[in-house]
């Protein structure tokens, strides 16, 4: 034996051990940030924790020194990273159109009622609008709300023990209230795209037997934080959701919002993204969430009223899956009314909804396998090609016969 090979791997073990080693320092790095576009306004008193057990934590301190010392120094055999939070912003190009009306041509277009008249309507699958405000007192949400019979509502205790104090109706992690005590329209018309009951009102949902658990983390101003996003996906996850709706995009792609991705991912859940409203290339110019282009992930964008790609939609042919209404859409807004929307935002409940009519049709099918007869049964017409990857706009009736060769 060559005693000096033998020793010098030896002494290559032992460097790679060290360097290898955890420190405060290696599990607080912003080194594994991808490119510029990762780089959001960083919170430099709030930090995201992922712990090695999965779970995540949003900590404060003075300043990263003061962190390092006083909680991952101590913590630091349970600590898989640590990031700053970041802040991010609701895309502000949404209108709101107050109507008293009923359109509900976008389910049309989806072809959603071939579904309804077969008795499928999204029944009991349970999905998590992480967002901004649900009105769950609306007429048309409150009976699709998931209520956790578990927990006392507005008692302060946290009653099922499962780590959220009056979670009754849901949770909110917003962290930040903001400036304004006006309600976002934004959660409660994403609920109503989803879910709307037809029987208390004017609009129907997609999905109109779907369950809604509101996850809230944008503040009223359309503010939020990717901490805040990260708590209520884990909470939608710990909830039970099959599905989750992400309407909203801008954030940097931090390690720990790709992470809670995978976490979901891992757990079987689909989460629906929406593409954004900037009218740029995604693949080019990246967003996220919308790129991160996970096996769990649907990116929706815009179609309008006359089946072509709005102009504001963002697009891309590897990051962006399909198309959906998105233009002057219908639906439930807080104080029991209702208003028309623009934006993808709009358009990713409605496949959101289409998910849920597809899971409840076929309860055993996967998270794969429902992206998979979402993807395989869009409609692509001649002339209205949409910049996306299969180039077309969602049809849940076709989606479904997809389905059944995928499930028998």
């Amino acid at each position: 034996m060559d005693v000096q090979k033998f020793l010098s791997a030896v002494a290559c073990v032992f460097v790679l051990s060290a360097c290898g080693a955890k420190s405060a320092d290696s599990v607080f790095s912003d080194s594994s940030l991808d490119s510029a576009a990762c780089m959001g306004e960083a919170v430099k008193s709030k930090f995201i924790v992922q712990w090695e057990d999965g779970h995540f934590s949003v900590e404060s301190a003075k300043d990263a020194d003061e962190f390092k010392e006083k909680f991952i120094k101590p913590n630091l055999e349970s600590i898989k990273q640590v990031e700053y939070d970041r802040l991010i912003q609701l895309d502000n190009s949404t209108t709101v159109t107050p109507s008293t009306t009923s359109d509900s041509w976008g389910q049309y277009m989806i072809h959603a009622d071939a579904l309804w008249s077969q008795g499928i309507y999204g029944q009991n699958i349970p999905v998590a609008v992480v967002d901004a405000y649900v009105d769950v007192t609306h007429p048309q949400i409150a009976p699709r709300i998931l209520i956790n019979y578990g927990e006392v509502p507005n008692n302060g205790i946290d009653d099922d023990k499962n780590g959220y104090v009056d979670d009754y109706y849901g949770k909110s992690f917003v962290s930040n209230p903001g400036t304004t005590t006006t309600p976002s329209p934004h959660g409660t018309h994403v609920s109503g795209i989803i879910a709307a009951d037809p029987g208390y009102g004017s609009i129907n949902g997609t999905a109109p037997r779907a369950q809604i658990i509101p996850a809230q983390f944008i503040s009223n101003d359309g503010g939020g934080s990717l901490g805040d996003a990260v708590l209520a996906l884990q909470y939608a996850a710990a909830r039970g959701a099959k599905i989750i709706n992400a309407s909203w995009g801008g954030a940097p792609c931090v390690a720990s919002l790709r992470s809670a991705f995978q976490q979901l991912e891992a757990k079987g859940i689909l989460i629906v993204v929406a593409a954004g409203n900037d009218g740029q290339d995604i693949d080019v110019n990246p967003q996220f969430p919308a790129s991160f282009n996970l096996t769990n992930q649907i990116t929706v964008a815009a179609s309008s009223r006359t089946d072509f790609m709005t102009s504001w939609s963002n697009s891309g042919f590897t990051s962006v899956h399909v198309a959906a209404p998105g233009e002057q859409i219908l639906s439930t807004i807080p104080g029991g009314g209702t208003a028309y929307m623009d934006g993808t935002s709009m358009a990713t409940p409605f496949v959101s909804g289409v998910a849920a009519l597809l899971w409840s049709a076929k309860p055993n099918a996967t998270a794969v396998q429902i992206k998979q007869a979402i993807m395989q049964s869009v409609d692509v017409t001649s002339g209205h090609e949409f910049k996306v990857s299969t180039r077309g706009r969602v049809n849940v009736q076709k989606a479904l016969q997809v389905l059944n060769q995928l499930v028998p």
